[in-house]
């Protein structure tokens, strides 16, 4: 992929750019935290805090982890893996209530229905997600139609129980040690002897690092079969066992993790510039390549529900292919767009 230019200027230490970006991080974590606190019964407010603190959280992680020699091991470690913590806890609510929206859209879209206002209070469903009981009735099969409850119970409870998890965290003696380490991250960050070498020396090692293991794990990618559009690899190996659909998107979710860690590299290095606009380009359809194939996931485990009538199995099943698809086109655009960017190095 082609990289950024480098913005990081020859007189400052490595240290010095290091720990410029990780203030500015520690500052929206911290700022990402006072808006959660004022948010109060706003869902929509503490929505965005979540999000603030989480693209934090994941900002920091990542600098840890691809400068670690630069730093006091020891206390940066610590402090990555809890950031980790507290950003999957606080992702769930958001996976869910996305996974939701995605599945009741694809069935109003399958079904030729098209989805309106949800009746239901926000208490019972988040704002803005369509419900199956709120689209037009006669417009959808009766398998549809039962799909859709089945999801929409199954995914909403799994939200609640998600948000209550959240809360359990952010309430947590332990939410409120990382919320201190990272405030001494906003003014102090426990450099290393190495960080005091020049920036232009130093930091290009760890990002070229950081870059390797990207190429290498988009290397082992079936990329020649993910340039034929609907060529119904995904869509097969989606259909085996759950195991086995795992092991088949594995690698896929890989590159996005490694594709993320390196645009955050650059981030530091471009001592906040933009990163390479073909790095997110190449995220975004990873993104939607993963939400496919967990959305695809939640419609295969609601169809190995017990007793559940033949139309509804039927439904959830062509649901599932659906999805299998989304996750195919995804693997196409990804191919396109890095067969694009490698062509412009």
């Amino acid at each position: 992929m082609p990289g950024a230019e480098s913005a990081v200027p020859g007189r400052h230490t490595a240290g010095e750019v290091l720990s410029g970006y990780l203030h500015a991080r520690a500052g929206d974590f911290l700022r990402g935290l006072r808006m959660y606190g004022e948010s109060g019964a706003d869902t929509a407010a503490a929505e965005e805090a979540a999000r603030t603190l989480r693209g934090a959280a994941r900002r920091i992680g990542g600098a840890l982890h691809t400068y670690r020699p630069l730093l006091d091991q020891g206390p940066a470690d610590q402090l990555r893996a809890e950031l980790a913590w507290l950003s999957g806890t606080l992702a769930q609510e958001h996976a869910c209530t996305a996974r939701l929206h995605r599945l009741v859209g694809a069935l109003a879209r399958l079904s030729g229905a098209v989805p309106v206002p949800s009746s239901r209070t926000e208490s019972d469903v988040p704002a803005g997600v369509p419900t199956a009981g709120a689209l037009p009735a006669g417009t959808l099969t009766v398998g549809a139609s039962r799909a859709g409850a089945l999801l929409e119970r199954q995914l909403t409870l799994a939200r609640t129980r998600a948000h209550s998890s959240a809360l359990q965290a952010l309430g947590s003696s332990r939410f409120h040690a990382v919320a201190d380490a990272v405030a001494v991250l906003a003014s102090e960050v426990p450099l290393a002897p190495l960080a005091g070498a020049p920036a232009i020396e130093v930091l290009a090692g760890p990002g070229e690092t950081t870059e390797a293991q990207l190429l290498d794990a988009v290397a082992a990618l079936p990329l020649t079969r993910a340039a034929h559009p609907y060529n119904a690899e995904a869509l097969v190996n989606g259909l085996a066992t759950a195991a086995d659909g795992e092991a088949q998107d594995a690698p896929w979710h890989q590159v996005r993790r490694l594709l993320r860690l390196h645009r955050y590299t650059q981030e530091v290095w471009c001592a906040g510039g933009i990163p390479d606009p073909a790095l997110l380009a190449a995220g975004r359809s990873l993104d939607r390549h993963r939400d496919a194939a967990e959305a695809a996931a939640a419609a295969a485990n609601a169809a190995r529900t017990p007793r559940i009538a033949p139309t509804t199995a039927y439904a959830l099943g062509v649901l599932h292919a659906d999805q299998r698809h989304e996750v195919e086109a995804a693997r196409f655009a990804f191919q396109q767009l890095w067969q694009k960017a490698a062509v412009s190095r």
